[in-house]
């Protein structure tokens, strides 16, 4: 068991009755934070492909999930509306996170503008803009050892021509998955998992 922010105890069960589990504690270790740390902004998908792209990319390994208010979105997050929304997606990470047995659960931010997403570029190790058109491929891009790695995940149709101005002048490198284009909702788990396996974090 574990309480999701790297503690993790080696249980037995010893009773079960009742809907209720007594478990002995037969040791306990500490995960230790990942290095170099993956974040996904994704732009809101459609309908609950946003959910299935939290639960994705939680699987595969992402630590963080920022999401992201991008012009092109047809998903708007307002109000009570975006308050349950934003609750659904942590609550998909969070059982995600159980499924997959990670001690670290992946922490899914509140909603960011282009600003904000401008500024966690600048901070970055390394910041990548998934984008069909560029020349270098994400197999190829040269990744930091340590570090926050910065991955964005625009929304159908691409970031408007000034998202991708402001976040390219900001640091943030263009990078295309391959032949294909995918949709908003399994880009970021596909290209999460290049990252993840080139920066040693997969065997």
């Amino acid at each position: 068991m574990t309480d999701g922010a790297g503690q993790v105890a080696e249980c037995a069960v010893v009773r079960a009755s009742g809907g209720v589990l007594r478990l002995a504690v037969r040791s306990r270790r500490v995960e230790p934070p990942a290095d170099p740390t993956l974040v996904v902004v994704q732009a809101l998908p459609k309908g609950d492909r946003g959910q299935l792209a939290v639960e994705l990319m939680t699987e595969a390994g992402v630590d963080v999930i920022v999401p992201w208010a991008a012009q092109r979105c047809v998903t708007q997050w307002r109000g009570e509306r975006g308050e349950r929304a934003l609750a659904r997606w942590r609550a998909t990470a969070r059982e995600a996170a159980k499924q997959a047995r990670r001690a670290r659960f992946c922490e899914v931010a509140g909603l960011a503008s282009t600003p904000e997403v401008v500024h966690a570029v600048r901070s970055a190790a390394l910041a990548v803009l998934l984008d069909p058109g560029a020349g270098t491929a994400l197999a190829a891009l040269p990744l930091p050892s340590s570090g926050e790695l910065v991955l964005i995940v625009g929304p159908e149709g691409g970031p408007s021509p000034a998202e991708v101005a402001a976040l390219t002048g900001a640091g943030a490198a263009g990078a295309h998955l391959g032949p294909t284009v995918l949709r908003t909702s399994t880009a970021g788990v596909v290209a999460a998992s290049v990252m993840l396996s080139r920066a040693g974090r997969w065997g």
